[in-house]
């Protein structure tokens, strides 16, 4: 059985790594002046903010990163977690009735005399009001 990364030589391998790096800390840098000029651009002519500096730029990309990368990366996000899975289950089903109260949150749709959604059969008849009587009866 051979390994892939036996194919390599030191002199290719080295000189990816440092290639791939130098494109990583390019792209980040990158990405600071863009969101640098977008914020000055922007920011300070719709919401009257005041203008940042390049690292407040690289500053907000980081923390943009930290809050909405954080985690693990290893998993297949096709898959997803258990937990994740689940409360993809629950969002579809809220989204396929409607958003319709669940069970402890308020009446369900037979107490509010309401089909539920994708019912094509009638529902049953309610209590009838007792009729005041009429005159001369």
């Amino acid at each position: 059985m051979t390994r892939p990364w036996h194919r390599f030589k030191p002199y290719v391998i080295i000189p990816m790594v440092i290639g791939g790096l130098a494109l990583a800390v390019l792209v980040a840098f990158l990405l600071g002046l863009i969101v640098m000029l977008l914020w000055n651009w922007l920011m300070p002519v719709i919401f009257g903010l005041p203008e940042i500096s390049y690292w407040q730029g690289w500053g907000l990309v980081l923390l943009a990163h930290i809050l909405f990368k954080a985690g693990p990366h290893h998993r297949d996000h096709e898959e997803g977690s258990g937990r994740e899975r689940e409360w993809k289950r629950k969002f579809r089903d809220r989204i396929n009735r409607g958003f319709d109260h669940g069970p402890s949150e308020g009446p369900s749709d037979q107490e509010r005399g309401e089909r539920p959604a994708g019912s094509d059969e009638e529902p049953p008849p309610g209590p009838q009001e007792p009729r005041a009587p009429r005159d001369g009866q």
